[in-house]
């Protein structure tokens, strides 16, 4: 006979394989067989089968399962009275795992809420559950993917007793089911006895009295040929599992129990709880007069995972998911865990299954210049436990990460009163004209535009030949309409104060000499780092933003310019507009500066401007969106004033917006251009070429 495909007895074969034999387990399923990897389980003999040779079997498959049930079809039926007390019994087999059935179904599939998961948030009924009209057998399995519980429950042989066979859907890291059956035990079967005087002697050595160890029912266990310390982890007054502990400070405990924390009764509904990971924490917590506290059973789990998953897949912290109705109403929850690394990331996953925004935790007192204490034992032990009562007590708020409060910037906010950094309230441009008007400061964005050949380039160039002069800062430089020949020999001119070239029709001027070109292009190395492409591609924002990045990290720049905006490769989605890809891209800028504390100089042209009659341009004629004036920190026009029969060297700086009054206001400056040098000067500045 072919085996039957069972996919759910095939789970149940896998995970009870170690504890029957494959011959007897296929008697105990009534001649179904599975494909399991890694087995094969066929019918051995005819008499397997005890529906006998005669017998029909028919599949019926479970909607969406995966699995099948068999039923006989069979002339030899049972009797009426027979099936309603089996089905009876299988009611009541079915109550004490939760799961909720209609014994006049039977033959039926049902669908209600999962008994395990509750449906999820949703409250959608994923559980369906079919039993047999026999009442031999119920086969049950939840199709929520975050919980997969599957399950069955049969007679026995001799029919007077049900095997129960059920299975979380999640697997382990061995590959094994996680089975919800467990052990049974009690303080008989383990030999538990009360403590003996010199177990009590070596608490009292830790601060923890006979009255603590009672009220915990803290006993000793003879292991070989010593006696070690055996805590009892209970709920609802039963023993559910045992921890050990011996003199070598060695810890394991009891094989195939229940996971739960320890000190588990001791939590009143809607109290707030405290969380330490070890049981002499929790005595040691109770000492200082708090009961409401309960010790995770295995320590520090060893792996903590990058993602969170459904509560059957977490397994290093199924004890806590066992247990999370008693804490579905908790308002605080304070997490008292080791102070060294594996205990501080215990603390971070508890808060991340249990909510960050209702989690505090402590903060260890110092016992030495360089040490702190480790556990709430060691501080109970050094100082008391009105210390320990005390840094309970002034458990601060979890962090969580963006919701933060002014006592996190404390320490920055008097730096920046001291001007402990020296640039608090900007560095100077240069230019006494505009002191009052314009400084700069690390961190954030100014917008400079004008009309095409008003000197926005020169005026940039000019300013930070300026602040490096005065302030020592570097720079990166991503200026696309300039070859980097023509963009050295400005700087350069600027920076010697003496053209590159012989200048025509100014024979009486100077030009550098070759010693002055070596001096400067040292300079230039030093000051300068540029961002270019040397291919034919068109840079785009991030990649303009990820190289300032690694020149901030390797150089230290302080500023960038990226001059001018229409250069840049603009690529933006088909249902995004123009202004929304502008304010996006100028947040990035922005998020840049303040988070590397480097200001960015962006050049943006105006848009074409109709009828124009020569006026200074505003922030708002800037092609492509008003964001360019909103989000800006400070906004600046360049504009040369072309005045008939005055002078044409005169360059206005017009600050139109400065978000922070500690660096400048609203206003205009007038400075003078030295178009032999590339200079600004302050009008009553005198200057050996100013003019010319």
């Amino acid at each position: 006979m072919p085996p039957l495909r069972h996919p759910l007895l095939c789970n149940i074969l896998h995970s009870t394989v170690l504890m029957r034999s494959s011959c007897h387990l296929l008697e105990e399923i009534s001649g179904c067989s599975a494909a399991v990897p890694g087995f094969s389980f066929r019918f051995l003999h005819r008499r397997a089968n005890p529906f006998g040779n005669n017998s029909r079997i028919i599949v019926r498959s479970l909607k969406y399962s995966g699995f099948c049930c068999c039923r006989q079809l069979s002339s030899s039926r049972p009797s009426e009275g027979a099936v309603d007390k089996k089905l009876k019994r299988l009611h009541e087999k079915l109550g004490e795992l939760g799961v909720e059935c209609d014994p006049n179904r039977a033959g039926q599939y049902t669908h209600s809420t999962c008994p395990q998961c509750g449906g999820g948030d949703s409250k959608e009924k994923s559980f369906s559950l079919f039993i047999r009209e026999d009442g031999k057998i119920a086969l049950w399995s939840c199709f929520r993917a975050k919980c997969g519980w599957k399950g069955c429950v049969k007679t026995s042989e001799n029919e007077e007793k049900y095997i129960v066979l059920h299975s979380f859907g999640s697997e382990t890291s061995d590959g094994s089911l996680m089975r919800k059956k467990y052990r049974t035990i009690s303080e008989e079967d383990l030999h538990l006895e009360p403590l003996c005087p010199e177990l009590v002697a070596y608490f009292n050595a830790r601060c923890i009295s006979i009255e603590t160890l009672q009220r915990n029912v803290v006993m000793q266990r003879v292991w070989g040929d010593e006696i070690v310390i055996a805590f009892t982890y209970r709920r609802n007054g039963k023993l559910v599992s045992c921890n050990y502990f011996d003199v070598e400070k060695n810890f394991w405990q009891e094989k195939d129990t229940e996971r739960i924390f320890f000190g588990l009764d001791d939590l009143l509904p809607e109290n707030e709880i405290i969380i330490v990971d070890s049981e002499f924490d929790k005595l040691s917590v109770e000492e200082a007069g708090y009961c409401n506290c309960i010790s995770v059973p295995n320590g520090k789990a060893s792996k903590f995972a990058d993602d969170l998953h459904g509560e059957h897949e977490d397994v290093s912290f199924h004890y806590l998911w066992k247990c999370k109705e008693y804490f579905e109403k908790v308002p605080r929850i304070i997490l008292a865990t080791n102070g060294d690394g594996l205990g501080q990331a215990l603390a971070e996953e508890l808060a991340r299954r249990l909510g960050k925004e209702r989690c505090w935790r402590v903060k260890w007192p110092k016992k030495s210049a360089t040490e702190i204490c480790k556990d709430a034992n060691e501080v109970l032990n050094i100082f008391g436990e009105h210390v320990l009562k005390e840094v309970i007590e002034k458990a601060e708020m979890f962090p969580i990460r963006g919701l933060l409060n002014f006592s996190n910037y404390f320490t920055e906010i008097t730096d920046y009163y001291n001007c402990i950094q020296g640039f608090e309230l900007g560095v100077s441009t240069g230019w006494r004209a505009l002191d009052d008007l314009y400084n700069i400061v690390p961190g954030e964005l100014t917008v400079i535009t004008g009309v095409p050949n008003s000197g926005k380039s020169e005026w940039i160039d000019a300013l930070l030949c300026n602040i490096n002069e005065s302030f020592g800062w570097t720079f990166a430089l991503c200026s696309m309409e300039n070859k980097v020949e023509d963009h050295a020999r400005k700087l350069l001119e600027k920076h010697i104060k003496k053209p590159f070239f012989k200048m025509r029709n100014e024979r009486s001027v100077e030009r550098m000499s070759l010693l002055e070109l070596e001096q400067g292009k040292k300079w230039l190395n030093d000051t300068f780092h540029i961002i270019r492409c040397d291919d034919d591609s068109i840079p785009s924002i991030n990649w303009v933003l990820t190289l300032a990045k690694a020149a901030v990290l390797r150089h230290g720049v302080r500023g960038l310019v990226i001059d001018p905006y229409n250069e840049l490769d603009h690529q933006r989605f088909s249902s995004q507009t123009e202004t929304e890809y502008v304010s996006r891209m100028l947040t990035m800028i922005k998020r840049f500066a303040h988070h590397h504390s480097c200001h960015v100089w962006f050049v943006a042209h105006p848009k074409q401007l109709q009828n124009w009659g020569g006026n200074p341009p505003n922030l708002y004629d800037i092609s492509g969106s008003a964001h360019f004036i909103n989000k800006c920190d400070n906004g600046i026009v360049i504009h040369r004033d072309r005045v008939e029969n005055g002078p044409d060297n005169r360059v206005r700086v017009s600050v139109r917006k400065v978000r922070n009054k500690v660096i400048g206001r609203v206003g205009d400056a007038q400075l003078a251009y030295d178009r032999v040098t590339g200079l600004f000067h302050d009008i009553d500045e005198p200057s050996n070429f100013l003019g010319r």
